[in-house]
């Protein structure tokens, strides 16, 4: 079998070494020219840890050395006052940690298990077709490649997703996000822990150790409409929108260089019925882009990952086996996904066409019951 992955992002990695390590022939297909560090940090959760655990344990070991394993929570208000400071036992609970770690860091460990040839840059996708034995892919100024299957992984901008499916950009959520990771040191910024500030309004502002003496930090707050053609810069924009706020959160403002802020839309899409067409599937954002309240994006795609070698390498039938994968998580990653949803400012009704009841009864579990649930997940 001979599979190409579309996009070199997180998901599309981890697919490409778990398949590989399953004696599939994979290729990974990215449009841009160079893997480029990006300005986030990301939590690792524990059922993500444990899907890239059961694809290879050296990954886990290796990011547990570059991470920062999450061991206290602080929640403040917007004006530094603590609320309540939580203690972080996931270890204990479901065996892997909650890992904060930079999302380039990340890329670049799950690149390094991979053979130099198995990335191609500068490979955009324009369109595939089926063949008598396969699939045909068509690149920009390419030449063809011929594929078994075809995973798209290319994230919530997905061009295997609007050749298949057609549905257009992504749905803006009503919130704008800045972020960005800077060195860092402050005596309430302490190793392995987390502070949120959380203001009344819909805005709030999270600082994460990231590793490394290195601080993520992430701010978000409701806004009216996306894209913005005011011509503000980003930094002034966040700086406007959180002015007055703690101490701590300033400091960190103005300890983070102009030009290291990103400024994002935050946006998903809504769930497919499936994943699917002929030889194709969809994988991580690509199929199931959700609004980031959970943190469980890189998590449901390495969870995606395993469970896509799994049948691939498992199910002699092509087909059979990419209905097998998607049966497998699309009742999952719906669940998430509504979660998330509810959590983050946007709610579905029972009778919703792509939310059953049982998806959105589910999703409405108490806090406990709903981490066990999802941090319980095994491979």
């Amino acid at each position: 079998m001979k599979v190409a992955i579309i996009g070199a992002g997180l998901g599309g990695l981890a697919s490409a070494i778990a398949l590989r390590k399953r004696g599939v022939d994979v290729q990974v297909f990215e449009r841009a020219r160079e893997l480029r560090p990006i300005g986030a940090g990301l939590t690792l959760a524990p059922n993500g840890l444990k899907a890239l655990n059961a694809i290879d344990p050296d990954i886990v070991a290796r990011l547990l050395e570059l991470g920062s394993q999450n061991s206290r929570l602080y929640l403040r208000r917007a004006n530094g006052d603590l609320i309540t400071e939580i203690p972080i036992t996931f270890m204990d609970r479901y065996g892997q940690p909650m890992l904060n770690i930079v999302w380039s860091c990340l890329q670049k460990v799950l690149t390094g298990f991979l053979k130099a040839d198995a990335v191609r840059l500068d490979h955009r996708l324009v369109g595939f077709e089926r063949t008598n034995d396969g699939l045909s892919l068509h690149f920009d100024g390419r030449d063809p490649v011929t594929a078994d299957v075809l995973v798209g992984a290319d994230g919530i901008n997905s061009t295997v997703r609007q050749i298949m499916v057609g549905d257009g950009p992504p749905r803006y959520a009503g919130r704008l996000c800045w972020r960005s990771v800077v060195s860092y040191q402050h005596p309430s910024l302490l190793p392995d822990e987390v502070t949120f500030f959380a203001g009344v309004d819909g805005r709030n502002f999270s600082m994460f150790d990231v590793g490394s003496g290195l601080v993520f930090w992430s701010a978000t707050a409701l806004w009216p409409a996306w894209p913005i053609s005011d011509g503000i810069a980003p930094r002034q924009r966040v700086t406007e929108a959180f002015a007055g706020w703690a101490p701590l959160v300033q400091d960190v403002l103005a300890a983070t260089p102009p030009e290291d802020i990103v400024e994002r839309p935050i946006e998903d899409r809504a769930p497919l019925a499936s994943w699917r067409s002929h030889r194709v599937t969809l994988l991580g954002d690509a199929a199931h882009a959700m609004v980031p309240s959970l943190g469980q994006g890189a998590n449901m795609a390495f969870e995606d990952a395993w469970e896509l070698a799994q049948a691939l390498a498992g199910e002699p039938d092509t087909q059979a086996a990419l209905i097998h994968y998607e049966s497998s998580r699309i009742p999952r990653t719906q669940v998430v996904h509504a979660r998330s949803a509810a959590q983050g400012y946007r709610y579905y009704d029972a009778d919703n066409e792509t939310f059953s009841r049982s998806v959105l009864e589910q999703a409405s579990a108490d806090q406990r019951a709903f981490e066990d649930w999802l941090y319980g997940w095994s491979p």
